[in-house]
């Protein structure tokens, strides 16, 4: 069961970059067409999915508090989206994000959506803990769907999203710190955590 699953249950408690792939689709050495795994295959679905989660929860506590960083984020969330749908154009598969804002076709997707806007609305502090949190269990879940493909499309494309995600999260916790709070990852390991904020901002892309 994919880490996401959980956040529900745990949830109280910026970056550009160019992918470097064509658009066009992928062909092995005898000119056939290169395919993915039906595992690979759910694993970018659900990532086109929950980075969109991103965005639209960052773009809603944007125009909720007028905090620049929500909106510079979603905007580099946008791009790992884009990561993501230029993957499934090159290996053929269809793309099941909805486009409207806040709407998804994971059911669990929806409701996970729906209780990060609920709480996220209590306050800004806790729309900032909303944003950490997410890219807590984005990390977790790339690095999961990163150890299930041996496809280099693929582990490029989940190594930068990483780097992405570590930027942000980084921006996160400084402006939680900034504020007198914290916070405590719940997905990935403390001593990685530590590691990630400890760090300089990071250029992700080719």
């Amino acid at each position: 069961m994919r880490n996401i699953f959980v956040f529900v249950a745990s949830l109280v408690g910026i970056t550009l970059f160019s992918l470097g792939l064509s658009s066009c689709e992928k062909l092995d050495n005898n000119n056939n067409k290169l395919t993915l795994s039906a595992q690979e295959q759910a694993d970018l679905l659900f990532m086109r999915e929950e980075e969109k989660l991103a965005r639209d929860v960052y773009f809603y506590f944007y125009e909720k508090y007028d905090l620049n960083l929500f909106n510079n984020i979603s905007s580099s969330e946008q791009q790992h989206m884009d990561a993501v749908l230029t993957l499934l154009n090159i290996y053929d598969i269809v793309d099941v994000a909805l486009p409207q804002y806040g709407e998804f076709s994971d059911p669990d997707l929806q409701e996970l959506y729906n209780t990060l806007i609920t709480n996220g609305d209590v306050s800004l502090l806790n729309a900032l803990k909303v944003g950490a949190t997410i890219e807590d269990v984005d990390i977790k879940d790339l690095m999961d769907a990163m150890e299930r493909t041996t496809n280099m499309d693929l582990v490029d494309t989940y190594e930068k999203l990483i780097c992405g995600s570590r930027n942000h999260m980084r921006a996160f916790v400084g402006e939680l710190e900034n504020r007198g709070e914290t916070y405590t990852p719940q997905f990935i390991s403390q001593e990685l955590f530590e590691e990630i904020i400890n760090g300089s901002h990071e250029h992700c892309g080719n």
